[in-house]
């Protein structure tokens, strides 16, 4: 078994070696596969077990919740205006477009009142792809949580962004923003949502409501912002699809306008949704919905089975 692990191993570099990420998987590269069962193990564990990115130019191969990432880069634990959190999930690698928007939001973020730069929570696997536990998207490299609480300490130990958490900038249900929510969250936000690399970032609807209600000046950046349950202890930031990666689904675009009225309804939705309508009951669906499944390799681009041939 050793023997046959090892040149499976061998088998996978020398692939690796001869063809690109986007070509069609050679009839050896699917044999191998199959020897490995790779194709029988959900997606998730082949993923998770990913330690360290393979060096290849940087990819994004797939969309944001079925994909991966070729080529990823790690972001430093810590840097002179960030601190990456939760180190043992092993998540903070992105591409390189996604690492270098970080710094720069971080360095924007160190200069609010009250703030050190950003604590920053999961971005991708080394691999990208399902991850063990959490989020269904994050699987491209360019997705990043930061955390609303403000980042006051940039020394901390390991053990300490393992145990510290968050804040909460959200009253019950999320219709209002709460007592931990400030200013300075806004023009992060702000500075976050103008970046032309960000497609989406996601908050609590109370969020977007307050930012609509007070914004005077250049409104532009709303559109960006969408409202989104759980989003209170930390906003999620999306960018575009790479210039030159054509191998990268990107999401549609927000509608059109700042999404302040469609966040508003959702914030009244939240506080006191509408009596139902009276009228005849609707029909029973003819069976349930199906339950959301494993996500297994074959549902992801193919060029991903070659990323994580060339990681065993």
């Amino acid at each position: 078994m050793m023997l046959r692990a090892a040149c499976l191993c061998l088998l996978a570099l020398l692939l690796a070696a001869c063809a690109t990420a986007e070509a069609p998987l050679t009839e050896a590269e699917r044999q191998l596969v199959t020897a490995s069962h790779m194709d029988e193990t959900p997606a998730r564990r082949l993923f998770g077990q990913v330690r360290a990115a393979q060096p290849a130019r940087p990819a994004v191969l797939g969309g944001y919740a079925r994909g991966c990432v070729q080529g990823a880069e790690r972001l430093p634990e810590t840097g002179p205006t960030w601190q990456a959190m939760r180190l043992s999930r092993n998540r903070n690698w992105g591409h390189p477009e996604l690492l270098d928007y970080l710094r720069d939001l971080s360095r924007a973020a160190a200069t609010l009142p009250g703030w050190e730069g950003l604590y920053i929570g999961d971005l991708a696997q080394p691999a990208g792809g399902p991850m063990l536990t959490g989020h269904a998207s994050h699987q491209s490299g360019l997705d990043a949580d930061i955390w609303m609480l403000p980042a006051t300490d940039l020394a901390l130990t390991r053990q300490r962004r393992e145990s510290l958490s968050s804040i909460s900038t959200r009253r019950a249900g999320g219709a209002f923003v709460g007592e931990n929510w400030t200013e300075q969250h806004w023009h992060l936000l702000r500075a976050a949502a103008s970046d032309p690399r960000v497609a989406r970032i996601f908050v609590f609807p109370g969020a977007k409501v307050w930012m609509c209600d007070r914004e005077t000046g250049d409104r532009s950046y709303l559109r960006n912002i969408r409202p989104l349950h759980g989003h209170h202890t930390h906003f999620h930031v999306r960018l575009h699809c790479p210039d030159g990666n054509s191998d990268c689904v990107e999401q549609d675009p927000p509608p059109p306008g700042d999404g302040c009225e469609e966040a508003r309804v959702w914030q009244r939705n939240i506080i006191s949704p509408p009596p139902p309508q009276p009228g005849p009951a609707p029909p029973a669906p003819a069976r349930p919905a199906p339950a959301r499944g494993e996500i297994m390799l074959s549902d992801l681009p193919q060029q991903c089975t070659r990323v994580l041939l060339r990681a065993q």
